[in-house]
């Protein structure tokens, strides 16, 4: 998951700062008008001292300095520091689906996207740090062991995480890419893996490169769902399974639209008759 752009860049509360080069988040912004530019931005500001400093050695008083608001306005939109971390990790996260839905939005094949979510994940980018993007999330794991309303966030994250593996995996299987596997059961595997593979990334762990993590993950996946896949540049490898012909819904879904797909699935398994294992 990328830190928004613009986190380094949040200057005051008047102005809008680097809060239009988020993707997505500045028409937002734009329309809730200026009570919601100050909590975008000092949520910016959270994660930008949170990847400083860690989460137990950030005070909201530093919020409040980077954002340069008063700590007073910060706990009337936050209530408490668990609170703060819970919505700037929420603020990330929505940001980081939105750039997926962006990255996704041309590839037509399942295993194409599949690949660019394991891409995302692992693979730094020229916006982006991908050890502070996870250090985030160490903090978020470490907190929510002791907090539960942080804990509550985290079961949200992962249940959002692993279900747009699933959507991933069902939609290559009814294109016939993918073989019959359990789709939930293969997406509770994957995300351990991809999460697992974070941990090492983040600790900059000498054995377990971004680019190893990538290739490993990507040569699970292949050889669980029946795809063909060749390693090539990281950066923009694609694999070699059918591409589909019709334009496929981006993966990287919001909450809302995980939810009407999982509807429509559900209409459908009543019409359709099984399809034959390979």
């Amino acid at each position: 998951m990328s830190i928004p752009d613009g986190v380094d860049g949040v200057d005051g509360v008047d102005g809008v700062g680097g809060v239009g080069g988020v993707g997505g988040v500045g028409g937002e912004v734009g329309a809730g008008g200026a009570g919601d530019q100050r909590r975008v931005q000092m949520l910016q500001a959270a994660l930008s001292v949170i990847v400083e400093r860690g989460f137990p050695e950030t005070r909201i008083a530093d919020v409040a300095e980077r954002a340069g608001t008063s700590p007073a306005l910060v706990i009337y939109y936050f209530k408490t520091k668990d609170g703060l971390l819970s919505e700037a990790m929420r603020y990330a996260e929505d940001t980081w689906y939105e750039e997926g839905a962006r990255r996704t939005q041309g590839i037509d094949s399942a295993a194409g996207r599949l690949e660019e979510l394991v891409a995302m994940s692992c693979l730094p980018d020229a916006t982006s740090e991908i050890t502070d993007s996870w250090a985030l999330w160490l903090d978020l794991w470490a907190q929510a062991v002791r907090h539960p309303e942080v804990a509550r966030v985290r079961t949200e994250f992962d249940a959002h995480w692993r279900e747009s593996i699933v959507e991933i995996v069902r939609d290559g299987q009814a294109a016939g890419e993918f073989g019959e596997v359990d789709a939930t059961d293969f997406s509770l595997g994957f995300s351990a893996m991809l999460d697992g593979f974070a941990v090492q990334i983040a600790l900059r762990d000498a054995v377990v490169s971004a680019e190893r993590a990538f290739r490993l993950a990507m040569a699970y996946a292949s050889e669980r769902l029946g795809f063909s896949w060749t390693p090539r540049d990281p950066q923009r490898a694609r694999p070699s399974g059918r591409r589909r012909t019709a334009g496929a819904p981006a993966p990287l879904a919001s909450r809302a639209e995980q939810g009407a797909a999982r509807a429509k699935r559900t209409a459908r398994r009543g019409t359709q008759r099984p399809r034959p294992a390979r």
